[in-house]
């Protein structure tokens, strides 16, 4: 009997790894070659992904993806915070400028199995925008997909700059640009992600990224990290999701911990792109966070160990690790977990 389509997918491999890393056992104990989907050994932009085999490298085995390979590694996004082109206007208001170009790209989502991704700047997620509120932001769009894309950002601003269809500029054909024109507002955490229908293929295939719009007085000196939460449906079926991240690939953050400091205000920017999935979830071992919903007020709603975000809900936490070791992090929805959304703080006095 076949799996169900979540779990069709590196069924054994990656369930394996998570339930050692659980204490548990996987819920389908299926042999190493359950890490391919079947292909004819090279993908394509219109079919599943595939690769790896029955004799490649798989999670279980200790594998990891190569991330130069892959143009990103997820322990570099954690801290890549992109400010633009910064100039001053005749009016004395600071402006930012960016390029951003959508391309199609092959991604090695687990080890040996690759993923055809539509992407901003080449990576999932796309680069993390930051400026400060009542800035004046200029971010030029290029389409070098081979796919109609748009870039529609979260916020305040003029109809025109929306980034939908059959609104003001409307859709970016391939080969085509435009510059996004706007001001930065409101202060928070938001998110950008192409608007062209069918919107949740073009979610799903990787195009969103962060938007950081800082308030007019910084937020306390913190180490500040961005974990973008998302999914991979592997299969195409829009039936569900065989793999979960944060950051691109799944299971990184067990194999790199993200180090931080013992006492040290740790800032993270959560954001929730999961499609096909009504809900993700964060839940912190061992701790408890305060939470600032979507980022927009400076006093938290909230001291937990986990929250819920639908999708594009996102929400600053903000927590100090009072001992030190390993801490573990990952979806409170088990599936989710044992398909890859979980990783580990490593709290250090150095």
């Amino acid at each position: 009997m076949p799996l169900p389509s979540r779990r069709r997918f590196l069924g054994g491999t990656v369930l394996g790894t998570a339930a050692a890393a659980l204490g548990g056992r996987a819920l389908f104990d299926l042999p190493a070659a359950a890490a391919s989907v079947p292909g004819d050994g090279h993908s394509n932009h219109n079919g599943p992904a595939h690769g790896g085999g029955e004799n490649g490298p798989t999670f279980r085995s200790g594998g990891t993806v190569d991330h130069a390979a892959n143009g990103f590694d997820p322990t570099d996004v954690l801290r890549d915070f992109d400010y633009g082109r910064v100039s001053t206007s005749a009016d004395g208001r600071t402006v930012r400028e960016w390029e951003v170009f959508a391309t199609d790209r092959d991604i090695e989502v687990a080890p040996g199995v690759r993923f055809p991704a539509w992407t901003f700047n080449g990576r999932i997620p796309g680069p993390t925008l930051r400026c400060r509120q009542g800035d004046l932001l200029k971010v030029r769009f290029v389409n070098d997909s081979a796919h109609p894309h748009t870039m529609h950002f979260h916020g305040i601003h003029a109809a025109e700059m929306d980034g939908v269809p059959m609104v003001g500029r409307g859709v970016i054909s391939p080969g085509e640009s435009f510059t996004y024109t706007f001001d930065a507002e409101p202060f928070g955490l938001h998110l950008y992600h192409c608007h062209v229908g069918p919107l949740a293929e073009h979610i799903a295939r990787g195009m969103y990224g962060t938007f950081i719009v800082d308030p007019p007085e910084d937020r306390p000196p913190a180490d500040e990290l961005v974990m973008v939460m998302h999914g991979y449906n592997t299969t195409f079926d829009g039936e569900g999701n065989q793999l979960y991240a944060v950051n691109g690939i799944p299971f990184h953050y067990m194999h790199e911990p993200v180090r931080v400091r013992l006492g040290e205000l740790v800032r993270i920017y959560l954001v929730n792109i999961t499609e096909y999935d009504p809900i993700n979830t964060f839940h912190l071992h061992g701790n408890f966070f305060d939470y600032y919903p979507t980022g927009t007020r400076l006093e938290p709603s909230e001291f937990t160990d986990t929250i819920m975000q639908a999708q594009g809900q996102r929400g600053i936490c903000e927590v100090r690790f009072p001992r030190p070791g390993r801490y573990m992090f990952h979806a409170h929805k088990t599936e989710f977990a044992e398909l890859g959304w979980m990783g580990f703080f490593e709290v250090t006095d150095s």
